[in-house]
């Protein structure tokens, strides 16, 4: 395989690694699992992610579940500590907590109490230091060359979520810029196939500047979620960029569904 193939090869096996962890939060995921899932050597696997992530499987996994259940914290106000914990894998309630005040500086009780003091419909509840993320004109400027080299113009987008950039720090939050595919297509270089899963989401259609996006975000998270009677599940927020989605150049202003996956308390 050529140097251009490798890198491929191993952009596809990491995406699939990650992608596998992000699904399977709530199970015990040791390092011989995961290095099946990629394909690679035990011996060999951490040190590939280590190299790809700049995290170790422990921390990144330890990272992960940790701000998994800080956004349900926010998010489901009804749904147990413990339960929180169990969701995202910890065995044990107190192993959550010291990992959380940790990471967080507070324990989960007290950013759970800090989450519903602010939710009021006046109250803009992002950090400041954290933006909302790539979205709109910046999806389609990403994924135009690509579109147009593999005949995938006017197909519907998607820009799909991988991490909250209310909790996760900037240099660690993913976005997927995605198109929906028509006919057969191989994927080279650092783009990969994947598939949503479908089951229910929640949705509202959104129309403004990228600089607005985020609050819409927000508003559905922490203040629609709590008293919808609906629970997060495992898989990734997304914004649906349809034929029809519009934008304007001159404002930046442009429309998407934004959808959040939710399932029955």
């Amino acid at each position: 395989m050529t140097r251009k193939a490798n890198r491929a090869e191993y952009s596809a096996r990491m995406h699939r690694v990650l992608e596998f962890i992000d699904r399977h939060l709530d199970q015990e995921l040791d390092l011989r699992t995961l290095a099946s899932v990629a394909h690679f050597s035990s011996f060999h696997f951490h040190r590939v992610f280590f190299s790809w992530t700049g995290e170790t499987v422990g921390d990144y996994l330890r990272r992960r579940r940790l701000e998994i259940a800080a956004a349900r914290l926010a998010g489901q106000p009804k749904l147990s500590i413990f339960n929180v914990a169990s969701s995202v894998g910890f065995g044990s309630i107190e192993a959550f907590a010291r990992a959380f005040k940790v990471r967080f500086g507070c324990t989960a009780s007290a950013w759970r109490a800090t989450i519903a003091q602010q939710r009021n419909p006046g109250q803009e509840l992002r950090n400041p230091d954290q933006g909302a993320g790539v979205s709109g004109a910046d999806n389609a400027l990403t994924v135009y060359p690509w579109l147009a080299a593999n005949d995938q113009l006017g197909q519907p987008r998607y820009g799909i979520s991988q991490d909250d950039p209310t909790i996760t720090a900037p240099d660690k939050c993913r976005y997927d810029a995605a198109v929906e595919v028509r006919g057969k297509i191989v994927v080279s270089g650092d783009s990969h196939t994947t598939t949503i899963p479908g089951g229910q989401y929640a949705v509202t259609a959104f129309r403004g500047t990228a600089d607005q996006i985020g609050g819409v975000w927000e508003a559905m998270l922490r203040r629609w979620l709590p008293s919808s009677g609906m629970q997060l599940d495992a898989r990734p927020f997304f914004e649906y960029y349809p034929t029809d989605a519009t934008f304007d150049p001159s404002s930046g202003t442009f429309t998407c569904d934004i959808a959040i996956p939710v399932a029955p308390l």
